[in-house]
């Protein structure tokens, strides 16, 4: 059961100024939580294979293909500046 302390404590951890009614509201949320949680304990699990996912997961990828591109005549024509077949950006660096 997590009490006021507690939460006092955490709060002063994480260096959170909380009203009395914070600390008081956080404390029944807190334990409503774990009481939630602790109902899942009481379910049998017995022969159920642990898992990451709740379904199935697979590979959803599609296999590489080489296709065609846009030629590059096509790609620069909006571009607002480009030199040899390359963007030109504005430079960053020194």
């Amino acid at each position: 059961m997590i009490t006021k302390a507690d939460v006092e404590h955490v709060a002063h951890l994480a260096r959170l100024k909380l009203s009395e009614e914070e600390k008081e509201a956080f404390t029944r949320q807190l334990n409503a939580i774990l009481e939630a949680a602790g109902k899942l304990q009481e379910l049998n699990t017995e022969g159920v294979e642990p898992t990451a996912y709740a379904i199935p997961m697979q590979n959803v990828f599609r296999p590489d293909e080489v296709r065609p591109s846009l030629p590059r005549e096509l790609v620069l024509a909006n571009a607002p500046d480009a030199v040899d077949g390359m963007f030109r950006v504005p430079k960053i660096m020194e």
